[in-house]
């Protein structure tokens, strides 16, 4: 009996090898927490848009926890921190108060889109904003639409999005306020 256990956790083991890394897209980024990539300033004339480092942010229109209409191209023209999380989500909650102090000590825009469609309810975002004391735009995800978009996974993910729209650095798991810092100033 502990053969077969032993074979089929060896098994599974191999087969979650074989599917992370066979899901993974062409990216320079490692699901590592924290890991990201940057580029240098080029002309927004010649950037595609897509999800990469380099290329213009995909745009779109949501909801916010007030029940605004805002959409990413609102905020051309300034510096954004483009954030997907979720209340039930524990690296997200710990980068929360490092994202409070970011947004109350730097010049940019932090829109945390939370991944309403995996939450209990609604109000669970609202008392997680109130318990959190979070001063920045909470986006409402409430239909996956935008995670789909972004091709979110894991959680959280950040982009920082430069004053034309351009995707300056891409984060995947939680982000400390030393590495926010870091990656704000090396924008333009």
């Amino acid at each position: 009996m502990k053969r077969i256990m032993i074979v089929a956790i060896v098994v599974g083991m191999f087969g979650w090898a074989i599917y992370d890394f066979t899901s993974k897209e062409q990216s320079p980024v490692s699901k590592d927490e924290g890991q990201s990539t940057e580029i240098q300033g080029e002309s927004v004339e010649s950037v595609e848009e897509g999800l990469e480092v380099g290329q213009q942010a995909p745009d779109f229109e949501v909801e916010t926890l007030q029940g605004e209409k805002t959409s990413l191209s609102n905020y051309k023209g300034e510096r954004v921190m483009l954030n997907f999380w979720a209340t039930w989500c524990p690296p997200c909650r710990a980068e929360m108060p490092d994202m409070q102090k970011f947004h109350e000590n730097k010049d940019i825009t932090i829109l945390a889109v939370n991944l309403t469609a995996t939450e209990a309810k609604v109000d669970d975002v609202n008392a997680f904003k109130n318990e959190y004391e979070l001063s920045f735009p909470i986006l409402l995800d409430r239909e996956n639409d935008i995670s789909t978009l972004y091709q979110i996974r894991p959680i959280p993910t950040t982009y920082m999005i430069d004053s034309k729209g351009i995707i300056r650095h891409k984060s995947l798991g939680a982000m400390n306020y030393e590495r926010m810092v870091q990656q704000f100033e090396s924008m333009n």
